[in-house]
């Protein structure tokens, strides 16, 4: 149909008032009508979107601003929306590429340094998200987003004046910006000023507007809280609701862990009624290799493999890779199923140093440098590929790192972790006892079956005889112990991506995380029978 110019600019005029008027509903209702009758413009699909998002529905708002970029690649509103639709949808490279895309532009918007900020720290590059949000908040002191970003990077380093301080500046621009109320919190929560964070957070969950993941943290927060005042029923009563809104919230998004674990575990019975020594790794020594040793930190998240291996990098002969998984390409080629693992000890020499070349490759592009150094490589879920890496590493040492299991379900139900096939599992007790169990039966059942042999390292052992503790390790190793590794939370801090750990390390171990479940023996009381077997086994106090 013929369409008239003058009459569609009018009408395109008369949206973009209602919009800068601030009239969003009209503007989107204007906006979803024209496109409904053939008028499509870049301002209509991003109004458009904008509904679509406000009622909950990014994934259909998304090709609609692909549409408005792919028309107008130049138009930078075009370019944000989709790149905070993308973030809204979790899918963080992909909103970098947006956000990098329009700040080469116009470099000179601080909200778009701001969004990059909240991209990269969505995956993990907190040093690089810092340093966006300092460059938006050099480019316009008033970035609420930017201000509330650099607060909640503050508190994840256990600097908490400096956290309220930006979580202030935040608020006095945008009284409203929920980050900053939460990030306020966090601070005042690490000061242990407990009565004003619990405040805040009851006045943010009375507020309308809220996401259902935002809604979700601030109840983890006050969870936290809540615990640290000794209210360990209202403490659980908030996680779980935290936990219930994260898990409708992902549901769906995930392949089930626990039914892997579960299949893996069916394989392994199968083959140790079979023909174990066929499954026997051999003798020779990894070809290839550019390491002095290698070493295996596994165990299950939440016990202590990340404090193991930051500990043992502080020895001058180590150097070590924290959580990156680097056994990507071996991994979807021997165990998409538990079944290809059959295929695993039928594969020849080159195939085999095909896949050791593709974990090199990888660790070498992690940025670490393993060269004539003990090279330890810690991944915790690592233990579900034990396999792998008897097969590939067949003189490979494995450290168990080992923590109360009771503890290590708890800690994983209280803990909002960033969301994975495992991660959603450790939402409930029920889940995270089940799947704590069938991973541990599987790092028993491969030890056996595989004639590995682990040194055991307890968490507990680490924190109450540290220096005993980590000489023992040293010994299994075949290092000296050295005094620098006692300087783990130090060398965390300076890190690129610190553990969430790093506040406490700042401060000491400690042995308050020792037998925290005793809190909250009456909600593990439904899994006590799942987890009993394995308290026993490693050495815990049964009570």
């Amino acid at each position: 149909m013929n369409r008239d110019p003058a009459a569609d600019q009018a009408r395109l005029s008369a949206i973009l008032a209602h919009a800068r008027a601030a009239h969003h509903d009209e503007a989107i209702a204007q906006a979803r009508a024209a496109l409904t009758e053939g008028l499509e413009h870049p301002l209509l699909l991003n109004l458009a979107a904008l509904g679509l998002e406000r009622e909950g529905r990014g994934a259909e708002a998304e090709p609609l601003l692909r549409r408005a970029v792919q028309i107008a690649p130049r138009d930078l509103g075009c370019r944000n929306a989709l790149g905070l639709c993308l973030l809204a949808l979790e899918r963080a490279p992909e909103a970098l590429e947006q956000f990098d895309a329009a700040i080469g532009l116009d470099p000179s918007l601080g909200h778009l340094h701001a969004n990059r900020g909240n991209a990269l720290r969505a995956l993990g590059a907190i040093a690089a998200a810092q340093a966006s949000y300092e460059r938006a908040v050099e480019l316009d002191a008033r970035q609420a987003m930017a201000l509330a970003g650099l607060s909640s990077l503050a508190c994840r380093r256990g600097a908490y004046s400096d956290a309220r301080a930006w979580a202030q500046k935040a608020l006095a621009v945008a009284p409203g910006l929920p980050e900053g109320a939460m990030s306020l919190a966090a601070a005042e929560f690490g000061e242990r000023q407990l009565g004003r964070a619990e405040a805040r957070l009851q006045e943010l969950l009375d507020r309308k507007g809220l996401s259902g993941v935002e809604r979700a943290y601030v109840e983890g927060l006050l969870g936290d809280v809540l615990d640290a005042e000794g209210r360990y029923e209202e403490a659980f009563a908030a996680y779980t609701s935290c936990n219930e809104a994260l898990r409708r919230h992902y549901a769906g998004r995930f392949a089930r862990a626990l039914e892997y674990a579960e299949a893996l575990t069916g394989w392994l019975d199968r083959a140790a009624a079979g023909e174990p020594a066929r499954l026997a790794p051999g003798a020779q020594a990894a070809p290839g290799a550019p390491v002095k040793d290698h070493v295996f930190i596994i165990g299950f998240p939440r016990s202590g493999t990340r404090l193991l291996s930051v500990i043992l990098e502080g020895h001058p002969q180590v150097a070590a890779l924290v959580e990156r998984e680097c056994l990507i390409e071996a991994v979807l080629e021997f165990m998409r199923r538990p079944e290809d693992l059959g295929r695993l000890w039928a594969a020849s020499p080159q195939t085999l140093e095909h896949f050791r070349a593709a974990y090199w490759r990888r660790v070498a592009a992690s940025g670490v440098d393993p060269s004539g150094k003990v090279f330890v490589d810690c991944c915790a879920l690592n233990t579900l590929k034990l396999p792998l890496i008897v097969r590939l590493f067949p003189t490979a040492k494995i450290l168990f790192a080992c923590r109360d299991p009771r503890d290590v379900v708890l800690s994983g139900f209280r803990n909002r972790l960033a969301m994975s096939a495992p991660a959603y599992e450790l939402l409930t007790i029920e889940g995270g006892a089940r799947y704590y169990a069938a991973v541990t039966q599987l790092l028993i059942g491969f030890t056996s079956l595989l004639g590995l042999e682990a040194c055991l390292v307890r968490h507990e052992d680490v924190v109450t005889g540290f220096t005993r503790e980590m000489r023992r390790v040293c010994e299994f190793l075949g290092l000296e112990w050295h005094p620098a590794m006692r300087d783990f939370a130090l060398r965390e801090r300076e890190r690129d991506e610190p553990a969430p750990s790093l506040a406490q390390w700042a401060h000491n171990l400690g042995t308050e995380g020792i037998g925290l479940w005793r809190h909250y023996r009456s909600a593990l009381e439904p899994v006590r029978a799942v987890l009993e077997p394995w308290v026993k086994r490693f050495y815990y106090d049964p009570d």
